[in-house]
């Protein structure tokens, strides 16, 4: 398995780049797997509660906005393990809105010495598009009265689904998944009509512990594809003492992320990054920003009383 992530972590170096994918891009996808893996809920045995920020192309007009909030916490039914969790997300784009909740739930068995988990996202999604803020400009390669183009503002509604499968030890993980598995269909009154372009993903991590323990270096990698193009970020984070961290990030084509973060206390983390654009888009903005918020404890149940025990861990 340690061939696997390894090889995984450089397959990267042959993936080209994305730039109009349908789902939001983050940055500081490592400490919120559950944000594009339903089969990541539950892990470490910790309910994780965790919000992701992210400010995009700062200084263009109509720049990508992002929230991502999630709650998850592993699950024992008598010998069974398993992950329940619940997510939201607010992404604008433009003259899009994205608005999302999902029911999330992974089946969990302990393969080799780690666990494997396959997971399921089922919720919502809600897509809305400002058509009254789009200019058409008169010419004849442009038709301002193209029915396809909403004149008003709409908001459309649809079933949605995601799979995934994640397998985690204490020193590697690696995970897959798919968004929008059922091609959502989101209607806009009478003829307009759009479906979300579902993306494949692929992730793994290792925890390398240095000859100082207090140091662990920690490489990981994300790459998504609509199967037409490609993003892929590749990271090399160092921690030290269980507490500090930082490191660097380079999403191919794109951005060199610079990332820190801090344990503060009784499980609660706060992690920062800036993406420096190395496209042309420097020219037109100074990069993005986004702040993860994540606070992780366990809940132990015993016969008489419950009790709750924090930890500091990310």
């Amino acid at each position: 398995m340690k061939k696997v992530v390894l090889s995984l972590l450089l397959i990267v170096i042959s993936i080209s780049p994305v730039f109009s994918q349908f789902d939001a891009q983050l940055s500081q996808y490592m400490f919120h797997n559950v944000s594009f893996n339903p089969a990541a809920v539950g892990e470490d045995n910790l309910i994780q509660i965790t919000g992701q920020h992210r400010i995009q192309w700062v200084g263009m007009p109509n720049a990508p906005l992002t929230t991502v909030f999630s709650i998850n916490s592993p699950l024992k039914i008598g010998n069974t393990l398993q992950g329940i969790g619940i997510k939201f997300l607010n992404d604008k784009v433009g003259q899009f809105s994205n608005q999302s909740v999902y029911l999330q739930y992974a089946f969990k068995k302990k393969l080799g010495i780690g666990v494997l988990s396959l997971g399921a996202d089922l919720g919502f999604i809600s897509l809305g598009f400002h058509g009254d803020s789009v200019r058409i400009p008169n010419g004849e390669y442009h038709d301002i009265s193209d029915p396809e183009i909403p004149t008003s503002s709409v908001v459309g509604m649809s079933f949605d689904m995601s799979l995934g499968a994640f397998y985690s030890t204490p020193k590697f993980y690696v995970g897959m998944s798919y968004s929008h598995v059922n091609s959502p269909k989101v209607t806009w009154g009478q003829s307009s009509v759009f479906r979300p372009t579902g993306s494949l993903y692929l992730t793994g991590g290792y925890n390398w512990v240095l000859p100082n323990e207090k140091y662990v270096f920690k490489p990981s990698t994300l790459i998504k594809t609509d199967m037409s193009s490609y993003q892929c970020d590749l990271t090399g984070r160092v921690e030290y003492d269980n507490k500090y961290w930082g490191g660097l990030s380079y999403r191919f084509q794109d951005a060199v992320i610079f990332l820190a973060g801090i344990n503060i206390a009784g499980g609660l983390s706060i992690g920062y990054s800036y993406d420096l654009p190395t496209s042309q888009i420097i020219t037109v903005s100074s990069g993005s920003h986004e702040i993860v918020v994540r606070y992780s404890f366990a809940y132990i149940f015993e016969k008489s009383n419950s009790k709750y025990k924090s930890i500091r861990i990310l």
